[in-house]
């Protein structure tokens, strides 16, 4: 399976994985600003944007496995991976396979905690939700609770894109992905053992990932870089843009 990415700048390679019902189309301003000194890569995940899903029973291990390939196809041997929600996920599964390929990584908005019991009802819940009644219905409930309430009303034109995007997702594919975030094994043990930087961007506000959570994990690699933002949710890439763009781009020199 080909994954459809974009690829912009040259030099130190970073690798920008987006989150559920997202699609590289999340990063284009971040593109646009680090690709000036950096080279980009922007994959849409399976089953994402214009990337098709042409298996069953994903993982984040095989969501992984489909960002190594791509990066080999690139002759790319190292980068720095920085995901968000899902997408950091999958980052922690490649640092668990393929820690020699990374410079850093950074969980932005993300965790290396498995799902609770709670979370895991509410995966079923969207299964089921989305198998009786559609991705539109889903889209239009899932995307503003990640946004701030105090942030909702500011963004409304991206909470509308956002909802779009959703809504042009393949239902297999968020059923699938669903099923695989809430069977994803704990990940600590990669943190604890990594041996690169790994920044974490954090919103206070944020009720996908909670502040509480982040803060157990920050203390967990040898070399953290922690950024917490105030009235911020799940969505810092728009919430606090230019801020976490700075935060990007000083941990990619950082990492090179």
């Amino acid at each position: 399976m080909e994954l459809s990415y974009s690829d912009t700048g040259q030099g130190n390679v970073v690798v920008l994985l987006h989150g559920f019902c997202e699609s590289r189309a999340l990063w284009n301003d971040f593109e646009n600003f680090l690709s000036q000194k950096y080279r980009v890569i922007c994959p849409d995940l399976p089953g994402y944007g214009q990337s098709r899903l042409e298996v069953s029973n994903v993982s984040m291990a095989y969501f992984a496995e489909e960002i190594k390939r791509l990066l080999d196809s690139l002759s790319i041997d190292q980068c720095t991976m920085i995901g968000h929600s899902l997408g950091g996920y999958v980052t922690l599964a490649f640092a668990e396979k393929h820690p020699h390929r990374l410079k850093g990584i950074g969980l932005f908005h993300s965790t290396a905690y498995a799902d609770t019991e709670l979370k895991k009802a509410n995966r079923n819940k969207t299964i089921k939700f989305i198998e009786e009644n559609g991705v539109d219905t889903f889209a239009s409930s899932f995307v503003p609770p990640l946004f701030d309430h105090s942030t909702r009303e500011k963004y409304g034109d991206e909470i509308n894109y956002l909802i779009k995007v959703a809504k042009n997702t393949d239902p297999l594919a968020v059923i699938e992905t669903s099923k695989a975030m809430r069977d994803r094994p704990d990940r600590t043990s990669v943190l604890e053992g990594i041996q690169v930087p790994v920044m974490f961007i954090i919103g206070k506000e944020d009720g996908a990932v909670p502040f509480e959570s982040s803060m157990k994990q920050v203390g967990m690699p040898k070399e953290s870089v922690v950024h917490i933002y105030e009235k911020c949710g799940h969505m810092g890439m728009i919430e606090k843009k230019e801020e976490t763009m700075k935060a990007v781009n000083s941990f990619l020199e950082y990492c090179n």
